[in-house]
């Protein structure tokens, strides 16, 4: 192809682990201040996947999703996951983060996530940031890759992820 083509809209997911819900609420106030609305809010889950996050932030641990009404350009994940770290930093305390946000997108094909840890299956953005590809969309739902989290594997997040593909499929055809 000669020139060069842009792809659609996107829609803004975010993931959240944390102990304290208030923590949580505050920090999707100020998400929804920058992002506009959310459509999209999971019930509140356990997170006991790993111990990584427990020195940091606690023993019994929670993850939610939403995403937001608002489509954006591919292109703007860099900005969106700085700008979740500065949050994490907000809520920090003593340099242990209370909540971890991780920002990504979704389109009908698949979900990417923004990390700061390179990985040999990591694109690298800019500003110490990476993008990776969590899931990919096939046949009639969610598929994960050998690098794909144990968490993002399990059918209770990827129905997660396709009801928020639903409603990303409504809005495309309204545009």
């Amino acid at each position: 192809m000669l020139y060069p083509s842009l792809p659609s809209r996107v829609k803004v997911v975010t993931a959240f682990i944390y102990s304290r819900e208030q923590v949580y609420n505050d920090t999707k106030k100020i998400l929804q201040r920058k992002f506009g609305d959310v459509d999209f809010e999971s019930a509140h889950l356990e997170f006991n996947f790993t111990n990584y996050y427990s020195q940091e932030m606690g023993e019994r641990l929670f993850r939610r999703f939403i995403s937001f009404k608002r489509l954006v350009s591919a292109d703007a994940l860099l900005k969106i996951k700085l700008f979740c770290i500065n949050i994490e930093k907000k809520f920090a305390v003593k340099n242990k983060r209370k909540i971890n946000i991780d920002p990504g997108y979704l389109n009908e094909a698949k979900l990417v996530l923004a990390t700061t840890k390179d990985f040999y299956h990591r694109l690298y953005l800019g500003k110490g940031i990476y993008a990776e590809v969590t899931l990919y969309y096939r046949g009639r739902g969610f598929c994960d890759f050998a690098t794909t989290y144990p968490d993002y594997r399990t059918p209770q997040y990827k129905k997660v992820f396709e009801a928020m593909r639903d409603i990303y499929r409504q809005q495309i055809k309204k545009v």
